[in-house]
């Protein structure tokens, strides 16, 4: 059993087996310590929920894992340039470029943040792994933004709680096709692996629970400038929910149904095409210091990239009442 997802089906002779040892007995390679952090990690579910590694199993439960790739060997710092917007002893706080995958994974094994991080700082959390030091949530790699980190056990633990417990304030800036009718809205749709291609998401009933709320910013004659802020935090949710809108991301070629070729205008359409990336930063993230408890929010403004189309488009747009803030 090799694919990178699958799901299994419980049987009756095997109900009453621990999670981690079925698993464990069942994918070749995969030591039953690593298959803990991978259920740990959310990276596998019972019923589409999260579940404990000693969760007992039952008749016709449904498994699904996405095994993500077990620490190298070697994990090997790497001296790769980081833009730090914030760090004390705690926590450091860095805006990720698109482009940059967060931590090792099937396929990559360089080049990620986490390489960059164990490099630049000496002091880090190890509680999600070796080749994941001080990494506590993640960002597309297609997407920029801000992203917290932790430098010890005990503020690991903290802001994982706080994800846990949906504190963390999380906003991004999308661009997406169309005018957006609703000056606000939230999107409550399930999410979970779409049926028919399982390395996309999908909005699927009996889904893991999704709620985004998005607020209109700025609207152009085929485009909408979006806030969003995550209630929850799906893999891939706001790509997944904006689409199920009718509204997929710009810049999205997963999720975005070929609408960036359908874009009539030859320039903004070649703008988008070299942008290489979907139009989605995550601008602002709040959360609670993990040892003195004061609140922290923090701001950064999109990279130039994404500044450069938006100004492109603005220029493209008769004068008119379009900033609905």
């Amino acid at each position: 059993m090799d694919n990178s997802s699958f799901e299994i089906i419980v049987t009756e002779t095997e109900t009453g087996e621990r999670l981690d040892a079925f698993l464990a007995a069942r994918i070749d390679g995969w030591s039953r310590a690593r298959l803990q952090r991978l259920i740990e990690d959310r990276d596998v579910l019972v019923n589409a929920r999260e579940v404990k590694p000693s969760y007992k199993l039952r008749l016709k439960d449904q498994i699904e894992v996405e095994l993500t790739a077990a620490p190298p060997t070697e994990f090997v710092p790497e001296n790769i340039s980081l833009t730090v917007v914030h760090e004390d002893d705690d926590v450091i706080v860095v805006n990720k470029p698109a482009g940059m995958v967060v931590h090792p994974a099937a396929g990559v094994s360089s080049g990620t943040l986490a390489n960059a991080l164990a490099f630049h700082f000496h002091q880090l959390s190890t509680a999600g792994g070796a080749a994941r030091p001080g990494i506590v949530h993640r960002l597309d790699k297609g997407t920029s933004g801000l992203l917290v980190v932790a430098k010890n056990e005990a503020a690991h633990e903290n802001l994982s709680d706080q994800f846990r417990a949906r504190e963390v304030f999380k906003s991004y800036i999308a661009l997406v096709h169309g005018q957006v009718e609703h000056r606000r809205g939230e999107i409550d749709q399930p999410i979970a692996r779409d049926p028919r291609n399982r390395t996309r998401m999908a909005i699927v009933r009996g889904g893991r629970t999704a709620l985004s709320l998005y607020r209109n910013r700025e609207r152009f004659d085929r485009f909408t400038l979006l806030d969003v802020e995550l209630k929850t935090g799906r893999t891939h949710q706001i790509r997944v929910h904006l689409a199920g809108l009718k509204h997929p991301v710009v810049g999205d070629e997963v999720y975005g149904g070929g609408r960036d070729k359908t874009v009539s205008d030859p320039q903004i359409r070649g703008a988008i095409a070299k942008l290489n990336r979907q139009f989605l930063h995550a601008g602002q993230l709040g959360f609670r210091h993990p040892r003195s408890e004061e609140p922290m929010l923090f701001s950064v403004a999109p990279p130039d990239e994404l500044r450069d189309l938006l100004d492109l488009i603005r220029s493209k747009n008769e004068p008119q009442d379009n900033r609905i803030v």
